[in-house]
């Protein structure tokens, strides 16, 4: 495989000029249309010790307008980063669109050496390369231009170019006990190399390799390929852009297609909106739940046990009110309240996981999202503003991302709360002749209201393929108010017992 990358691959310093003037010129071009353009570009820089990871990622800073570029190099966890997802870490530093993301030690040094190491077996390696790929896919679907550079030296030409660096005393602080000790385990870091990059080389997420024995042959090849990249990319952009623009409208919305019929039962329909609670009974029951959930919460924050609870649910079925019955059995230094609502321009510029991933809380705390990421395959879908392929691929892109999460040992919850339709107009109908209640009220939500049928086949959709042993979905009958709050609180103290056992 890194045959064609022992070739000795040479430029002398005149043809490196000639083409180095020119190649700037046309990146710097390039990264001026790329500003504003629909999509961002990552590239990762991967390979042996001493081939020139670091000094090609200097030389693009160096060509480049670093105002427009993001350059990071992932060391072992801190104790934040532990206390959170694995991905945690990568997904808060992608790029928005319109820039440059460059990596250096990033996700794939992790398990790359880990196995060298023997730490993995081979098969536990081959996850962790799907856990990338994925990873990588989801990026790539969202529009990104995604480049990986292996940089290779033989196994002479990197004892060479470390004795080099060595005999330099302005360069040997580059040469560690390490990097010799990598370089005396050559032939298994290149056997893992073979393995990754068959595994993760793929069309949307392409490996180049790059011989790095010459600096100025490697920073050329490197430079070329990102040119004609971003270039072929943005011409890609604009066709796809054309057709959309001369697409007709009607196809342009989300259309809702489903296993249902209209008029068929759906899973809200086959719940029981009649089991009500007493409340006087309420009273009772909501003081003993809210002081199991003290003790449980107490507990979790003590072993390190993490919880997010997600509540979705029609326009007033009681959602915050749930919520404000969890939240005032707890210490507020215990938790966070995550109100969702239309993106930020910070959080449009990236994935729409991003905004989700960002929130995750250190270790032993609760995290309760008000609307979620479900947002993608229920508002996003009818409403229109998510084309087809991008909810339908929505719902593999959630159950990765929740699976992230229970790995991890988060306790994670799903709730949608359920009303009738007469129900809900009676409710905002209270809110529009109730001061303090009728900010709550607004037009979408009686706009939303006409589709209804739309929004209750998107709703079965998302429960069937994201309602997960790892991730289920909790159905409440909330059209009484005091069943609904009871039930939530009894499922999130269920939950968390049985992980914190």
């Amino acid at each position: 495989m890194f045959r064609t990358a022992e070739l000795n691959h040479t430029l002398s310093k005149e043809e490196y000029a000639a083409r180095e003037q020119d190649l700037r010129q046309e990146l710097l071009t390039l990264q001026g249309e790329l500003r504003e353009a629909d999509f961002p570009v990552i590239l990762v820089f991967a390979g042996v010790d001493g081939a020139g990871k670091s000094e090609t990622v200097n030389k693009l800073n160096e060509w480049l307008d670093t105002r427009l570029l993001y350059t990071r190099a992932f060391d072992q966890p801190s104790d934040e980063e532990q206390e959170r997802p694995l991905f945690w870490r990568y997904w808060r530093e992608l790029p928005p669109r319109g820039r440059v993301g460059m990596y250096l030690s990033s996700w794939y040094s992790p398990p790359l050496l880990d196995h060298v190491y023997g730490k993995i077996t081979a098969e536990e390696f081959d996850e962790r390369m799907s856990r990338i790929r994925v990873f990588e896919e989801a990026l790539a679907a969202d529009g990104a231009l995604i480049i990986k550079f292996w940089m290779h030296l033989s196994e002479s030409a990197q004892e060479h170019r470390l004795k080099k660096l060595e005999k330099d005393p302005l360069q040997k602080w580059r040469v560690t006990a390490r990097d010799w000790e990598h370089w005396r385990m050559y032939d298994r870091f290149v056997a893992a190399a073979e393995r990754t990059l068959m595994h993760t080389g793929t069309g949307t997420a392409p490996w180049k390799i790059i011989e790095g024995s010459d600096p100025r042959y490697r920073s050329i090849a490197v430079a070329t390929i990102l040119r004609d990249g971003i270039r072929r990319r943005l011409a890609e952009r604009r066709l796809l852009h054309s057709a959309v623009d001369q697409a007709d409208s009607d196809t342009l919305q989300a259309m809702v297609e489903s296993s249902a019929l209209p008029g068929q039962p759906t899973i809200l329909s086959a719940l029981d909106l009649g089991k009500a609670l007493p409340k006087k009974d309420y009273a009772e029951r909501l003081l003993t739940l809210q002081g199991r959930l003290n003790k449980l919460q107490r507990k979790a924050r003590e072993k390190g046990v993490s919880s997010i609870l997600v509540f979705e649910g029609w326009d007033a079925a009681g959602k915050g009110g749930a919520i404000r019955r969890i939240t005032s059995a707890m210490d507020a230094r215990n938790y966070q309240v995550v109100q969702i609502a239309k993106p930020t321009d910070e959080e449009a510029a990236r994935h729409y996981l991003w905004r989700f991933w960002r929130h995750m809380s250190r270790a032993g705390r609760m995290t309760i999202f008000d609307r979620s990421w479900y947002g993608r395959v229920l508002v996003e879908r009818v409403e229109g503003f998510a084309r087809p392929q991008e909810w339908r691929r929505a719902y593999g892109e959630i159950n990765d991302f929740e699976e992230h999460l229970a790995e991890h040992g988060i306790v994670l919850l799903k709730f949608w709360l359920h009303i009738s339709r007469d129900e809900q107009e009676k409710r905002f109908r209270n809110r529009e002749s109730t001061p303090w209640k009728a900010w709550k009220l607004t037009d979408e939500d009686w706009r939303n209201r006409e589709r209804w049928g739309d929004y209750e086949l998107a709703v079965n959709d998302m429960v069937e393929h994201t309602s997960t042993r790892l991730a289920p979905w909790v159905l409440v009958e909330a059209e009484d108010k005091y069943y609904a709050r009871a039930k939530v609180l009894e499922s999130v103290c269920e939950h968390l017992a049985r992980a914190l056992k």
